[in-house]
């Protein structure tokens, strides 16, 4: 059943086409994600499916109601930004409409809110299409990704990681096809020079005939036939040469290998002791007194919920507050939402080499790898997207002369893209990464340990997100197992007691445990 349909759209941005879609359909259930780069147009895009905008041209058929969650600016100081997005969101479950777009509704909200918000897409019966530069989520909630590319959308079925793997497939059959037409290039150009060469030759007279016999036998004309045949053969290859139909290169990521000052005196060692840490604000207690070390090489990461204090504690770490111990080999460079590290009057270019002891072939690889090309490079940073920015901010701060980050939510504000060229390149870091983030993906691929700041507690955990995950899912289990039996001896009391003196109060208890022990099952 289609609820939405789009028709030979165009939309135009001061002149220039931003979006020209043939045909966009969404029924009834689907679960759209919407991806691309910023300034794409997926807001545009969202904006004249919702009848919020009208294209320029082209027409957009709904037949079912919906409803817009816009990017949310938060004015409300009172709440916090997370508070402030949950409140939009169930405003709009509460309208229920058939069709939800949604324009990055994960925006503020901790990994705890943002595994809620799956959890109520997922049982809700309505279709959407969401924008987000959340990997996981859209692993979670989708089974079709809609990527804008240079104004066009292409579908593809599964979810993102599906989306990804066709995207790889696609990259595999063009290197195919480069190297199938290097190939035959090869093979023609060959072909030509050899048919050149004998078409050369084909005037010149066997050495073993005379020039009498020659004469006599007529061997000069032919031999010139036989050159005029093969200069045509050649001819021929020629035109087939150039007829040959070009395939570009793919453009093949260069790795990375950085010279860290300190190198040999700080990895594997231990960097950075905190003994006896608390955090208090105002009486406030974010979190009790905490001790443990990081070594060079850690790529640890902070998580937790909202307002518990993960940003207060990296800013100890920057101030060396009492109680934190820096080893002299540790250069830190530290990577804020307010990006007061790069001077917007100068170029991209300029901002990095400022702070790098890199050489300039090497600045512009990372910066390539972050997707500033050639003469991007000599952009000046006031003329940028919040998101391009952000980018600098942070290829000046990966290229300076530290060997330590310190990076609070280095993600927010960069499309799914540029977070993964951000993530490989902090793959290839062999220096140390002590980072704040609700990106699940970035913390499942980079982090070597997980500090979780819970019930004003520190709990360090020595592995993987994924074996942290795994870890957390056992406990829960384990406490779900221990409740269950709790419920059960219970149950068989009440149960007893029913047989011998029934009564309406027993009745009720044994309703109330016999829902507890379905919840337990249930959640098991």
């Amino acid at each position: 059943m289609i609820l939405i349909e789009a028709l030979n759209v165009k939309h135009y941005i001061k002149g220039r086409l931003l979006l020209e879609v043939d045909q966009l359909q969404i029924h009834k259930q689907d679960r759209i994600g919407l991806v691309g780069r910023n300034g794409s147009g997926k807001t545009t895009l969202l904006n004249v499916l919702a009848d919020i905008l009208s294209p320029d041209e082209g027409k957009v058929t709904r037949y079912a109601d919906c409803e817009l969650l816009p990017q949310l600016k938060i004015t409300d100081t009172t709440k916090s930004g997370g508070e402030v997005t949950q409140v939009y969101i169930n405003e709009v479950f509460v309208k229920n409409p058939e069709v939800l777009f949604a324009d990055e509704p994960t925006t503020n909200l901790d990994t705890e809110h943002i595994e809620w918000l799956e959890k109520k897409l997922n049982l809700w019966q309505g279709a959407y299409v969401i924008v987000s530069h959340d990997r996981a989520f859209l692993d979670a909630i989708c089974t079709m990704i809609w990527e804008v590319n240079e104004g066009h959308v292409n579908v593809y079925k599964g979810n993102y990681s599906d989306y990804l793997k066709q995207k790889e497939m696609d990259l595999h059959q063009k290197k195919a096809a480069y190297e199938k037409y290097e190939l035959k290039k090869k093979q023609l150009e060959q072909a030509l020079k050899l048919k050149e060469k004998k078409a050369d030759k084909a005037t010149k007279a066997p050495k073993k005939v005379s020039r009498s016999e020659a004469k006599i036998t007529g061997a000069k004309p032919y031999f010139a036939k036989k050159q005029k045949k093969l200069q045509q053969t050649a001819k021929a290859m020629e035109t087939r040469l150039e007829k040959l139909e070009k395939v570009e290169k793919i453009k093949e990521t260069p790795s990375l290998k950085m010279n860290l000052p300190h190198e040999d005196t700080f990895k594997n060692r231990i960097i950075l002791r905190v003994h006896d840490v608390s955090g208090i604000i105002l009486e406030r207690v974010l979190w009790n007194k905490t001790s443990f070390h990081v070594r060079g090489g850690d790529k640890l990461a902070i998580v937790g919920p909202n307002g518990s204090g993960k940003t207060t504690f990296i800013k100890k770490i920057i101030k060396q507050d009492e109680g934190i111990t820096m080893s002299p080999s540790m250069k830190i460079g530290y990577f804020s939402q307010n990006l007061t590290i790069v001077d917007v009057k100068k170029s991209i270019l300029e901002n990095v080499k400022s702070t790098s002891k890199q050489d300039e072939t090497f600045i512009r690889t990372v910066l390539a790898r972050l997707h500033f090309y050639r003469d991007d490079v000599y952009k000046t940073v006031g003329v940028l997207s919040g998101g391009e920015r952000v980018k600098v901010a942070l290829a000046k701060l990966f290229l300076s002369d530290i060997n330590t980050l310190i990076l609070d939510e280095p993600t927010n504000y960069l499309d799914i893209e540029a977070a993964s060229a951000l993530e490989s390149l902090f793959k290839e870091y062999e220096g140390t990464i002590i980072f704040i983030s609700h990106d699940r993906r970035l913390i499942e691929n980079i982090s070597t340990r997980i500090l979780t700041i819970r019930n004003k507690e520190f709990e360090l955990f020595e592995g993987t997100y994924k074996e942290h995950k795994h870890s957390q899912h056992q406990q829960d289990r384990d406490t779900n197992q221990d409740e269950r039996l709790v419920v059960e001896t219970k149950l068989s009391e009440v149960l007893s007691r029913l047989s011998i003196e029934p009564s309406e109060s027993l009745e009720k208890e044994f309703q109330t445990l016999l829902e507890e022990k379905r919840k337990l099952d249930t959640a098991d």
